[in-house]
């Protein structure tokens, strides 16, 4: 792990598109500023986890829990793609 000091109004540079500044400080409490490129996801960690967590509850879903599944859509709904125009 890189452990670096910085002061507010400082930044560090993650490769040459995600730059981090110190925004303010308060206490024990740090605002940081990220600038990335809108494809790279931003997340606090414990999001990430709970992300992270769920997929993979989901990519262990059974076949059988399918039919279980099919009350939660309205009579008639589909799931079908439209067409391609």
């Amino acid at each position: 792990m890189l452990i670096l000091a910085r002061r507010v109004g400082e930044s560090i540079m993650i490769g040459d598109q995600v730059e981090i500044s110190v925004v303010d400080i308060k206490g024990d409490q740090v605002k940081m500023g990220i600038k990335a490129p809108p494809q790279v996801k931003v997340y606090r960690k414990e999001v990430y986890v709970a992300i992270q967590e769920e997929n993979r509850a989901a990519a262990s879903a059974a076949p059988q829990d399918l039919p279980r599944l099919e009350g939660l859509l309205p009579p008639g709904a589909s799931t079908a793609r439209p067409p391609d125009r």
